[in-house]
């Protein structure tokens, strides 16, 4: 007997089997692409913090889920022998003027209380980072603790491999049995939309490169990510380097790339020169669920008893998982309901 069924074997499918099944339930997840089959089986895996200023639940959340990142991925990896990717490498960012270091020390100061001491948001010399160091007008940087990486289609590889570990099962098709839950990406997104008559969430689209440049040799074990430009760059333990990505509201072929993710390549050059002459391996697109609010959406699924959305991850997908999985996990198995107001489906009705 399935207790759960998950439509849908994206990062948030994926974490809410992964969190029921670990507490008991029989769980059975059903996608017909497969596991990471939409956006969640890409390769930039940039696990990066809200500014830690004008506090709020979202933020909140973020911070609570990165923190539980920190033993959620290596018990994932554990129990399904499968590697995800993590690493808590932090970030650099450089500062451009005065005005951006007087913002950064601010942060500095209110980091202190809201990460409560469990990361640093810090103000550093960009000299002692060599050439893997983005360009800084003013010679220093912001580093913080907070951030992660991962690989993301592996990372669903892990999660599908502990959940199977779990007793739990992958499927590309069947009926849904038990409680559902719908985490079915943008596509899902777009039908309820289109049942309800009001546009409740869309798709945005985002292109993305993979290097083949090893940071670890180049720079060292646990080389931070880079932002910089409004480009991430993330070096992965595989010996490779993302970079990403567009944020693409209008587009014709989801999973299909043009000269935008050029003008990525470009601007990357442009701020990481160490980076020149790396070997572009992979171009990558797909199509990143936005719900109205930006927020993730979570809860009951209008009009159909049993049934629950987890949706919306946009670009902050991975990063809340941890903490997705655990609140979809009390609000399915015990009625407990301990999602925030931003995040619940309504929000965005």
């Amino acid at each position: 007997m399935v207790d759960v069924t998950v439509m849908g074997a994206g990062a948030f499918g994926l974490s809410v089997a992964y969190a029921c099944a670990a507490r008991g339930a029989q769980v059975r997840v059903i996608d017909p692409g497969g596991v990471g089959a939409g956006s969640s089986g890409g390769i930039v895996g940039a696990l990066a913090p809200h500014t830690p200023e004008r506090w709020e639940p979202k933020k909140q959340f973020q911070f609570e889920a990165l923190i539980a990142a920190r033993s959620f991925w290596p018990e994932v990896e554990r129990l399904g022998g499968v590697s995800s990717g993590y690493g808590n490498t932090g970030r650099l960012q450089p500062i451009a003027d005065q005005h951006g270091l007087d913002l950064a020390r601010e942060r500095v100061e209110a980091s202190a209380e809201l990460w409560q001491g469990k990361a640093l948001w810090q103000v550093v010399e960009a000299a002692p980072f060599g050439d893997w160091a983005p360009f800084s007008a003013t010679g220093l940087l912001v580093q913080d603790s907070l951030s992660a990486r991962l690989h993301p289609k592996r990372a669903c590889d892990a999660l599908a491999a502990a959940l199977i570990a779990l007793g739990g099962e992958i499927v590309t098709s069947g009926a849904p049995e038990g409680v559902v839950v719908w985490a079915t990406g943008y596509q899902g997104l777009l039908e309820l939309s289109a049942a309800r008559g009001q546009e409740v969430g869309n798709g945005v689209k985002g292109q993305a490169l993979l290097l083949e440049f090893d940071a670890g040799v180049r720079v060292g074990p646990g080389a931070p990510q880079l932002f910089s430009g409004g480009v991430h760059v993330v070096p992965h333990a595989d010996g490779t380097v993302a970079i990403g990505s567009t944020s693409e509201r209008y587009f014709d072929l989801p999973d299909q790339c043009d000269d935008q993710v050029e003008a990525v390549w470009q601007r990357a050059l442009a701020a990481f020169p160490v980076l020149e002459g790396a070997p572009v391996i992979r171009r990558w697109a797909g199509v990143r669920p936005r719900a109205k609010t930006r927020a993730p959406m979570l809860g009951q699924y209008p009009g159909r008893d049993g049934q629950f959305i987890a949706n919306g991850g946009f670009k902050i997908g991975f990063g809340m998982a941890p903490g997705i999985g655990a609140v979809m996990a009390d609000l399915v198995l015990d009625g407990v309901d301990n999602i925030p107001v931003d995040f619940r489906v309504e929000a965005s009705l």
